[in-house]
């Protein structure tokens, strides 16, 4: 079955819901309920909220109707009539008012009707591999400023097998939820405090380092000079930038009294790699210039949409923006799409997509910049050999952007970074370099990032391994353990040697038994365990112990530490 068919039976379990509700909850109101990616969901309307051990019977009488075998009809009928119809519900009257045209559509499933534009199986008995998923909160038309509603999400498939494995991998990945493992290996943690901030512990915070330490040396590579910019800055930029027309309702403001002035924290971080820019005269021997900021930024998100660290109101972005001449624009961007692919295959992630989004309905700049930046950006991806698909109106509001898309073990896709083309910002800030010639040209300007954010990179990544980080990455990389307290000596010498060489390594000093020792760094996710006894200390040894149980016995200092080095790079 195509893609088209499975939204259009998911489309029709959706109908089946909203069925099945005003059944069972006859005062509810019903607003929309579409089919998505993963399932559907119909947002309602309750006397009395719905909770989770609601889903249950729910579910149950969506069956019942379903064995009806009600056929599902689709007619066009007029606004008048649809009024009379909905008369009670005054979503769908917003909704018959903004349908263009003097007609709407109703779909028809026995005695259940709902505005519908259509497209549905032919039967309610052609629904039968369908599961309810959970109940959240939304707002009508996903405007906090409007009603709120409760949403009932589930999900639907044309077979048994289908539905068993989305339940199967949905276990999965609950169990690996970065949330949990968070919480498990003690990494992050979130306080009422800060509600959307998250607090790394020291392990995370060692994660956070390592993935910085990495890419500052792929960045050092590839000639980038690393920057750090303000937090906080005067909110004249953010108008001047362009960002308060389309960021201030998710940016965070205050004031100082004693200046009559007032400052916006930053929600993103290139103006200030413009300010750095515009500080001094600069030649077209300087470009491209490539300036790296891991810069910490913040936007307000609502608290409902809040995720672990996949959605938080503080990030840190792994930006860069390069500022070059027309000329080097392609080249540019195909040294970026390289690095890319590479620092995503250091992790893990060999499948990646990538989408060329274009010029939204709100945006920045004339039809000819963008046309000439979109080409710009096409010719790079040719360069590259790098398929694309386009998303036509889902550019940044200052320039069209390339996006990388990679899938994780549990084959789920995640939105990675992002490669945007921007004739806009230069001209905003009148930036300019001094030719070959002498004359003063505009530059352009690169951004990029690869991870995204951190945070959010973190959490996939985490889930990704199921908490079993690469040997490099890992927070702990060794853990000594000792049989008993005879060899402990020995094992500090050990100890010492690996951390001389850069390995993250700690001793179990604990007087439990040599089994529970293990179990413990097996909790942990510790990738190798260096096991020593009696045997050990007598030959000037080790035995190796991997996370998944297979050991090497009998290695000799030197080997241990030289395969260690070995994984660090």
């Amino acid at each position: 079955m195509s893609s088209k068919d499975l939204m259009t039976l998911r489309h029709s379990a959706a109908h089946l819901l909203g069925h099945a509700v005003s059944e069972l909850y006859p005062d509810t109101k019903l607003t929309i309920g579409p089919a998505t990616e993963e399932g559907f969901f119909y947002d309602f309307l309750p006397t009395q909220n719905f909770k989770e051990e609601d889903l249950g019977p729910i579910e149950i009488r969506m069956r019942e109707l379903a064995q009806k075998n009600f056929p599902l009809e689709h007619t066009q009928i007029s606004k008048e009539e649809a009024r009379r119809i909905f008369k009670n519900n005054p979503f769908k009257l917003e909704l018959i008012e903004q349908i263009p045209g003097d007609t709407v559509g109703l779909s028809r499933q026995g005695d259940f009707v709902d505005l519908c534009r259509g497209g549905h199986v032919a039967k309610t008995g052609d629904i039968k591999y369908f599961k309810l998923l959970g109940i959240s909160g939304a707002y009508w038309r996903a405007d906090r400023n409007n009603q709120a509603l409760q949403r009932i999400t589930g999900t639907a498939f044309f077979t048994a097998k289908e539905l068993e494995d989305f339940e199967r991998l949905r276990l999965e990945v609950q169990t690996y939820d970065h949330r949990r493992l968070g919480k498990q290996l003690d990494l992050f943690s979130f306080h009422d405090e800060g509600v959307g901030f998250p607090f790394f512990h020291p392990k995370g915070k060692t994660i956070l380092l390592s993935m910085v330490h990495y890419l500052r040396k792929e960045l050092e590579k590839e000639g980038y000079l690393e920057i750090q910019t303000p937090i906080i800055l005067s909110d004249e930029l953010w108008h001047q930038s362009g960002h308060w027309d389309f960021y201030k309702d998710k940016m965070y403001f205050c004031r100082i009294e004693e200046e009559e002035k007032n400052l916006a924290v930053k929600p993103m971080n290139c103006p200030g790699a413009i300010l750095i820019f515009r500080e001094r005269p600069r030649s077209f021997r300087e470009l491209p210039l490539r300036l790296s900021e891991f810069g910490l930024v913040h936007r307000y998100e609502l608290s409902g949409v809040l995720h672990g660290l996949l959605r938080v109101r503080a990030f840190t972005i792994d930006d860069a923006h390069i500022f070059c001449t027309a000329d080097q624009i392609e080249q540019e961007i195909l040294n970026t799409i390289n690095l890319t692919f590479r620092v995503l295959k250091k992790y893990g992630f060999e499948k990646v997509k990538v989408a060329l989004s274009t010029k939204p309905e709100t945006a920045m700049g004339d039809d000819a910049l963008w046309e000439k930046a979109i080409a710009a950006l096409k010719n790079a991806l040719n360069l590259a050999q790098v398929p694309y698909t386009l998303q036509e109106g889902e550019g940044a509001f200052y320039g069209p952007k390339i996006e990388f898309k990679f899938v994780d073990a549990m084959h789920r896709e995640w939105q990675g970074g992002t490669i945007q083309l921007d004739f806009c910002q230069p001209a905003n800030f009148d930036l300019s370099y001094v030719a070959s010639g002498g004359s003063k040209e505009r530059p352009v300007m690169i951004h990029r990032a690869i991870y995204g954010s951190l945070e959010r990179f973190f959490a996939v990544m985490l889930e990704h391994y199921k908490g079993n980080l690469p040997f490099w990455l890992a927070p702990v990389q060794v853990k000594i353990l000792t049989i008993t307290d005879a060899q402990k000596e020995y094992a500090k010498g050990i100890l010492q040697a690996l951390q001389e060489k850069g390995i993250r390594a700690e001793m179990d000093h604990s007087s439990d038994q040599i089994s529970a020792k293990i179990k413990n760094a097996q909790l942990e996710r510790v990738p190798w365990m260096l096991v020593i006894g009696n045997k050990e200390v007598e030959s000037n040894a080790v035995t190796l112990r991997y996370q998944d149980g297979k050991q090497e016995p009998g290695l000799a200092l030197p080997h241990v530490l030289e395969k260690a080095v070995a994984l660090l790079n």
